[in-house]
């Protein structure tokens, strides 16, 4: 049968080929849609909301990682964890991993490093991943930018990271302001944590304005009179590679000078619960400098020790690239210099001193070994960069596996290891009869060497 429109004879089968009437809308067929919507953005927001899921690891930090810069990227997976919307970790620490530092009961010994949020913006949404430790910074006294950009290089062939920021920074006013937003209406300011929740720890990292005096220490005194009252552990970084001058503050003479200062500044804080201070040090110390360190720490009232910062070294194996670029080099060619540096460490302090092992860790395998080289906790940045929102959790996963196969806790691990690796009293006391002992001009003459190798040390560092 053919039909005419418009002077064109078509056949009548065309108008239900080529045009559609219109269903009718049910409320049957309506309920059903609405349904549909709902069960699928629901099943959508509880995998997107769990940090196991696969989504993360497997498509949104690559898509970040291939499609933006390396510090774009950063700046956007904080804003995730900023907004309140990021996913979490939905599932309790195994007993295995309760871990005890300076009296308090940890929930597990994963911790997040400084770098990732520099001016205190995801506190909540980094816990809310599972880690027991969050530290924020550096933050410096004074706003400042930090090195020009670029300045974060990925090294995906190497599981790796080299990094120039400078300590790009807000400064304490902005960062103060939102910690003292966090603070809830009742708490116990004597005894609660500042993290406000249980097991947790809440670290500032303190840095130094690039502008500052190489020598002086009126920066980190600053940042202790003003987060102490607001933290639980103040981290001085006389480590890092990219702001000239920095680590010769770990040079013997002006360390003492520095920590004598610091631990004064604490001691005198107003607030009735005052902070733990730490010292980070840096990866490329030779052993003399860290037995030398050592000494000093133990004759001060510092807390424990974090080993380490990045790294100036370019082990021969790198393979991408970006292995040329300036900077401080993270993730798994600095577990080599960080593990060898807390052994020599942990051999030289008693064992009252913690230390948190940084540098390299990715898996539960790695954990294990800084806690059999004598780590208290360990601390993630890299593994947590390149592996997403879920690394926390599948270290923790991995960990319980691996103390489960040879029947232990966490606790077992770290008692057993810094009982037997640590500076016995008698140790101690055998060393310093050596060094009495010892010829006074073979003693100048060691002094001489080392005290022009931290010149050398220092006039070493690279540009910022």
């Amino acid at each position: 049968m053919l039909r005419r429109t418009q002077g064109v004879i078509r056949p009548a089968f065309a108008r239900s080929l080529f045009t559609r009437t219109p269903v009718p809308r049910t409320p049957i067929r309506t309920g059903l849609y609405s349904t549909v919507f709902v069960l699928s953005a629901g099943l959508f927001a509880i995998y997107y909301l769990d940090a196991r899921s696969a989504i993360h690891r497997y498509v949104f930090t690559p898509l970040l990682r291939h499609t933006l810069d390396a510090e774009t990227g950063h700046k956007v997976a904080v804003q995730v964890l900023k907004s309140g919307l990021g996913p979490r970790d939905p599932v309790e620490d195994d007993a295995r991993l309760k871990s005890e530092l300076w009296g308090q009961e940890i929930s597990n010994p994963v911790g997040l490093a400084a770098g990732f949020d520099k001016n205190g913006e995801a506190i909540d949404g980094l816990f809310n991943l599972g880690f027991s430790w969050v530290e924020i910074g550096s933050v410096t006294p004074k706003p400042q930018p930090g090195n020009p950009r670029p300045r974060v290089f990925h090294l995906p062939d190497d599981s790796a990271f080299i990094n120039r920021y400078g300590f790009p920074s807000e400064g304490h006013a902005s960062v103060l302001s939102r910690l003292r937003a966090r603070i809830p209406r009742f708490f116990d300011d004597e005894n609660g944590s500042a993290a406000f929740r249980p097991g947790a720890m809440l670290a500032v990292n303190l840095g130094k304005n690039k502008e500052s005096s190489v020598e002086s220490i009126d920066d980190f005194v600053a940042g202790v009179r003003t987060f102490g009252p607001h933290s639980d552990v103040l981290v001085v970084n006389v480590s890092s590679p990219n702001t000239p001058g920095l680590r010769g503050l770990q040079n013997r003479e002006l360390l003492e000078t520095l920590l004598s200062g610091v631990t004064q500044a604490r001691d005198q804080l107003p607030s009735p619960r005052k902070p733990k201070l730490v010292l980070k040090i840096a990866p490329d110390l030779t052993e003399t400098q860290l037995i030398e360190i050592a000494a000093v720490i133990e004759n001060t009232s510092i807390d424990g020790v974090i080993v380490s910062n990045t790294t100036t070294q370019r082990p021969s194996d790198l393979v991408h690239p970006n292995k040329s670029e300036t900077g401080g080099l993270s993730g798994a060619p600095l577990k080599q210099y960080s593990l060898a540096a807390l052994r020599t460490l942990r051999k030289n302090l008693p064992a009252r001193i913690p230390l948190i092992g940084c540098g390299g860790i990715s898996t539960g395998a790695d954990a294990l070994e800084y806690a059999k080289s004598g780590a208290t906790l360990v601390q993630v940045y890299t593994g947590f960069g390149y592996d997403g929102v879920g690394a926390c959790r599948r270290i923790k996963d991995q960990l319980v596996d691996e103390l489960e196969k040879e029947g232990l806790t966490w606790g077992d691990v770290v008692q057993k290891a810094v009982s037997e690796l640590s500076l016995s009293p008698r140790a101690r006391d055998i060393d310093e009869k050596l060094k009495a002992d010892a010829d006074p001009s073979l003693q100048q003459l060691i002094a001489e060497a080392e005290e022009l190798k931290s010149l050398l040390d220092q006039f070493g560092e690279p540009p910022a």
